[in-house]
C-alpha cells in the first residue's frame, strides 16, 4: 500500500506492527513478526532514515504519527514530480529543436489494413536494440497470442520487454498459458484497469500506435496505425507508459505455477499451487468466474478453495485474505 512512496514491503509491516506499540526493540518485533532479527533491523534503519520511525533511547523505537511522517513523503513526492515535469519541458524542447529540420513525412507514417500492420510490428521490435515496452488490450487485431515470432528473436538479442496488460485481456480464453510462457521466457508483465491505447515501443526511436479501433470503423473500413519516428509526441508515448508502468500490478511467474493443468488438490497445511494461482488472477482483478473459466473449474470448487484458504489463513473477509496473502507469499 505504501510502495508508491518508495517503502518495501517489509518496511510497511514493521511500521504496522510498530504503530500499535508505545516502543518496541528490534527483537521484540522480530519474536512478534517471526522475521530474522536482522531483517527487522534493516527495516528499522529505513523507517529511521525516511523519518517514519524514531529512536527512543537504547535499543528502542517509536514510530513516527503516520499524518505527519506520511505526509512529508507525499509532498516530498509531489516536489520530485514537478521537478521531472520541468525538466521534461526543457528536454522536449532540446529535443523538438533538434529534429525541426525533419519534415513531417519523415517522422510519421500513415500504416493501412491488418497485414501492414502485423509488418510494421514486427519491424519495430526487430529494430529494437536495448527494450520493447507494450500495451496490450482487447480485442487483438494484427498480432493474436502465440503469434509473434519476433519476440523470440529479440530476446535472444538480449532486449529487454515490458508489457502492460490491460485487465479485460486475462479474461480472454488462453492467455494464462500465453502468460505464463511470457513470463518463463523473462518478459516483465503488469496488469492495470484500463489502457488508453494498444501500443509498442522500441528503445526511444519507434512507436506503433492504432489510430482507428476496431468496434469504432466503418464496416468494410480497414484499421490504421500510425508509425512514429523519434519526435516530441513518442517523448510523450514514453512518458505515458512509465506512468502507467508504474501504477500497474506486477505478474510473477511463482504466482502462477511452473505447471499447466490438471490441477491436483491436495489437504495440505498451505495453499496449494492451484490455490496460488487462483489467489494471483484475484488480487489481479478478475471476477470469481472469470478466474474459474481460466482455470477450467466449477464456480463452487473455486468458492470451495478459497473459503479454505479462510480458514488456514484464520480470516473472514476477502480483503483480509489479500493481506495475508500478501504477507506470507502465498501469491
Amino acid at each position: 500500500m505504501l510502495g508508491a512512496l518508495g517503502l518495501e514491503p517489509e518496511e510497511e509491516f514493521v511500521y504496522r506492527a510498530l504503530l500499535g506499540r508505545p516502543s518496541a526493540t528490534a527483537m521484540l518485533l522480530a519474536d512478534l513478526l517471526d522475521r530474522p532479527e536482522a531483517v527487522v533491523d534493516k527495516a528499522l534503519a529505513r523507517l529511521v532514515e525516511t523519518g517514519l520511525a524514531l529512536r527512543s533511547g537504547g535499543e528502542a523505537y517509536l514510530a513516527a504519527p503516520p499524518a505527519m511522517a506520511l505526509g512529508a513523503l507525499i509532498t516530498e513526492r509531489r516536489d520530485g514530480l514537478r521537478i521531472a515535469e520541468q525538466a521534461l519541458v526543457s528536454l522536449a524542447e532540446e529535443h523538438r529543436t533538434a529534429v525541426a529540420g525533419r519534415s513531417i513525412s519523415e517522422l510519421i507514417e500513415v500504416v493501412s489494413g491488418v497485414d501492414a500492420i502485423r509488418h510494421r510490428f514486427q519491424q519495430v521490435q526487430q529494430a529494437a536494440r536495448t527494450e520493447i515496452r507494450n500495451f496490450v488490450t482487447a480485442p487483438y487485431l494484427a498480432v493474436p497470442p502465440g503469434s509473434n515470432a519476433q519476440e523470440d528473436a529479440a530476446a535472444a538479442r538480449g532486449v529487454r520487454f515490458r508489457v502492460v496488460l490491460e485487465r479485460s485481456v486475462l479474461a480472454q480464453p488462453g492467455i494464462i498459458d500465453e502468460v505464463v510462457d511470457s513470463l518463463e521466457r523473462g518478459v516483465e508483465l503488469r496488469v492495470a484497469d484500463r489502457l488508453p491505447m494498444k501500443l509498442i515501443l522500441a528503445d526511444g526511436d519507434l512507436a506503433l500506435v492504432p489510430v482507428t479501433a476496431p468496434q469504432a470503423a466503418q464496416p468494410g473500413s480497414e484499421p490504421g496505425a500510425v508509425l512514429l519516428h523519434r519526435s516530441g509526441l513518442l517523448a510523450a508515448l514514453e512518458a505515458l507508459f512509465e506512468t502507467v508502468w508504474q501504477r500497474a500490478y506486477p505478474l510473477e511467474l511463482s504466482s502462477f505455477g511452473a505447471d499447466g493443468l490438471p490441477y491436483v488438490e491436495l489437504d495440505t497445511d498451505g495453499p496449494t499451487e492451484l490455490d496460488r494461482r487462483i489467489l494471483s488472477l484475484l488480487l489481479s482483478g478478475l471476477t470469481d468466474q472469470a478466474v474459474a473459466t481460466q482455470l477450467d473449474l466449477s464456480l463452487r470448487t473455486l468458492q470451495r478453495r478459497l473459503r479454505h484458504l479462510m480458514d488456514l489463513a484464520g480470516v473472514e473477509t476477502r480483503m483480509q485474505l489479500g493481506w495475508h496473502a500478501a504477507r506470507h507469499e502465498w501469491a
